[in-house]
């Protein structure tokens, strides 16, 4: 299928040829009819391609600080290759879809195949969106018209959050899309309303939706025309849907305002406030997030759990529904807004002319449709040909296959870590790289582009019966790691799955059992016991006699509770899908099985600064201290290890330093290398010479089965 992608280096767009999502639980596969191009919100990120390095910077100085102390524990080159390969990932534009149900994912009855929906979906022939992100298209609204609905809900909530009254004075700052919008809801409400612009022609369109007009570019003075306009009392709110870096909006706001009065950022402006300005009159200064309440709550958007009416009257959903209700009504009129349309063919003509400085207003991407293809093929179960809309599978022409006796991977999975680590490590390893698969299809495109896979694809089933993959490489979100490690051990395949294995006892021992009528081996990417230095430590070791002390301190730094990792489960929570990596360290190192552990934790909401307490059967003992509470200017990771009067300390994979060794004193690094290609490397012979696997699998269940104890599992 079709779909528009941007890249974050230059800031140019293309219309690439993308897998077919996966419709995936709780969503809808939608094929689209029209999307609308956000003017503002997308010419920033034209704008933020295009600008140099030093400018991307200026523009993210968190990021910059997040880069700094990356620097400081990693080291520099790491580093770089992080940014390059975050910069590298194409982003896919857009958020106002609307579209036709092709097909609804499991657990939805709220709509079916056929009905006409509105989504923040991107640009692209087909996308796959929650349902708490769609709503319902009335007959009497068109798709062009339901193709604003994302937008004119963005106006509705910076609104609500302005609560007007009948007959108030509001001023708008800003008349783009957003703007405009903003002035006829705001009229629908019976306010009196007066629009700031330097545009004539959108200065016009305000005044014929009833709005009172300042034009800016004339010279006239925003401040005392709003005086007047108000009677001289000052205007009861602002709404500033401008997208400037200036503060300038913001302090004219506080001007035009009467004692207590109300001011709502929607659009983007420079935020150095003025105490005089909102201190004198008691203003309210308040910043509008999105479309409404469940906008970035993944319990919501993600996982459908929606807010009861009674307590949220108006979440993002019913806000696009009060839209079309209006645009139905023909209280809403966005027609007059369409300035210009294009076939998504021609998408490349649309952003030249966001970024440029010809005049433009609502553009319009007309996708095309037929009907006997679009709800045809093997998916859907209607006889016909498989639409190209709904293809999944991409070739490319770029890779020859490798020959039959090598490690043919297939790839599930495609995100950061994927392409900046796992793939580059498989590749140098010379495994062929026959298929990646993603969910969304954009991640995995990448991926097969920059690195030379044959295929890409959505449907995970087909690379998991592929006859020409004989190595899955399972890079996905923790809660999926147990059903793809089942399957494609039930296919025969090798596996090499990211940390953890599983995320409980059940799936443990299904995996197991699994595992013993399988002809594939499983690999966990316990990559840390490859490292170069952790491999010399283990060389001094094995001349070491008696048992031996570990201390492994984790500097894991702090995640908010709502990230997907906290999820008990999707993620399983820090101790499962992080802390495993140290409990099988210290297992390798010691060279024994655990007989014992014990947790200790500090009091904290989210649970994962702990200490374990690790009794080997040899003697020996280790703790392993994860810590989200340290500073990331400090190194992430240290181990320390004591046995017979001597010690080794190691330092972030970079400095290793021993103590009472003979002959043996230091192991330095000029970058670090925490053990992934070796790792990688190991598996990938292990499947070609017909081996063991690179750690027997008993090792494997026991780490698991320790760490999911620990975490209460």
């Amino acid at each position: 299928m079709k779909q528009i992608l941007q890249s974050l280096k230059t800031g140019a767009t293309e219309v690439a040829d993308v897998p077919c999502p996966a419709v995936g639980r709780g969503k809808l596969l939608i094929g689209t009819t029209r999307t609308l191009v956000s003017a503002g919100t997308e010419r920033m990120m034209i704008e933020f391609g295009k600008a140099g390095w030093i400018d991307k910077a200026r523009q993210q100085p968190d990021k910059v600080r997040m880069v700094l102390d990356k620097i400081r524990t990693d080291g520099l080159l790491p580093t770089v290759d992080a940014v390059f390969n975050k910069l590298d990932q194409p982003l896919p534009l857009g958020y106002c879809n609307a579209g036709r149900v092709l097909e609804v994912g499991a657990g939805v009855t709220a709509f079916a195949v056929g009905d006409r929906v509105i989504s923040n979906g991107k640009h692209a022939e087909a996308v796959s969106v929650p349902v708490n992100l769609c709503a319902r298209v009335p007959d009497s609204v068109s798709d062009e018209e339901a193709a604003f609905t994302v937008v004119c809900a963005i106006a509705l909530q910076g609104i609500r959050l302005v609560q007007p009254t009948l007959g108030e004075a509001v001023v708008v700052t800003g008349l783009g899309l957003i703007g405009l919008v903003t002035v006829q809801l705001l009229r629908a409400q019976g306010c009196r309303v007066l629009g700031l612009d330097f545009d004539a022609d959108k200065l016009a369109l305000a005044r014929a939706m009833g709005a009172e007009v300042v034009d800016l570019a004339a010279g006239e003075d925003p401040v005392a025309t709003a005086q007047r306009f108000s009677r001289g009392r000052g205007v009861d709110a602002v709404l500033i849907t401008a997208s400037t870096k200036s503060n300038e909006p913001v302090h004219q706001a506080a001007q035009m305002c009467r004692k207590r009065g109300r001011i709502v950022l929607v659009g983007v402006t420079g935020l150095e406030l003025s105490r005089a300005d909102f201190f004198e009159k008691e203003l309210t200064f308040q910043v509008s997030c999105s479309y409404g309440p469940g906008r970035y709550d993944p319990s919501y958007e993600d996982k459908g759990n929606d807010y009861p009416v009674g307590f949220v009257r108006w979440t993002e959903q019913r806000n696009f529904e009060a839209v079309l209700d209006m645009m139905a009504d023909g209280r809403l009129d966005v027609k007059p807004l369409i300035s210009h349309r294009f076939a998504i063919d021609d998408a490349e003509q649309a952003y030249a002319l966001v970024g440029g400085a010809g005049p433009s207003l609502g553009i319009l991407l007309e996708y095309p449709q037929d009907e006997e293809l679009a709800l045809a093929g093997p998916r859907s179960g209607v006889p016909g040909r498989q639409s190209p809309v709904r293809r999944q599978t991409v070739e490319f022409t770029h890779a020859a296959a490798a020959p039959a006796a090598a490690c043919s991977c297939g790839f599930i999975g495609s995100g950061n870590y994927a392409t900046a680590v796992l793939i580059p490590a498989f590749k140098l390893a010379g495994a062929r790289l026959k298929v990646v698969a993603s969910s969304a299809g954009v991640s995995g495109l990448h991926a097969g582009r920059k690195f030379g896979f044959e295929q890409t694809t959505t449907d995970t089933a087909g690379v998991l019966s592929d006859p020409a993959v004989n190595a899955v490489v399972i890079t996905t979100r923790h809660d999926s790691h147990a059903g793809l490690v089942i399957e494609a051990l039930k296919a025969d395949k090798h596996v090499f799955v990211e940390k953890p294995l599983c995320l409980t006892l059940d799936e443990l021992a299904a995996i197991e059992a699994a595992a013993a009528s399988s002809a594939g081996r499983v690999m966990v990417g316990f990559n840390r016991r490859f490292a170069p230095q952790v491999q010399r430590v283990k060389a001094l070791l094995a001349g070491v006699g008696g048992p031996k002390a570990f201390v492994m301190t984790v500097n894991a730094g702090a995640i908010p509770a709502e990230h997907w990792t906290q999820d008990s489960e999707v993620g399983g929570g820090r101790i499962v899908g992080e802390a495993c990596h140290f409990i099988d360290l210290l297992r390798f190192l010691a060279g024994a099985p655990i007989v014992e552990w014990r947790r200790t934790d500090m009091a904290s909401a989210t649970q994962d600064t702990v200490s374990l307490q690790l009794s080997f059967a040899d003697g020996s003992i280790g703790t392993v201290h994860y810590f989200a509470n340290g500073p990331k200017s400090f190194p992430k990771e240290r181990l320390e290890v004591f046995a017979s009067g001597r010690a080794l300390q190691l330092d972030n994979f970079r400095r290793l330093a021993g103590f009472g060794w003979p002959g043996f004193a230091k192991m330095n690094l000029w970058r670090q290398d925490k053990g992934q290609k070796a790792c990688a490397a190991a598996f990938v012979r292990a499947v070609e010479a017909g081996g063991p696997a690179p750690i027997p699998l008993e090792e494997l269940i026991e780490v698991a089965r320790v760490t999911i104890e620990a975490a209460g599992g």
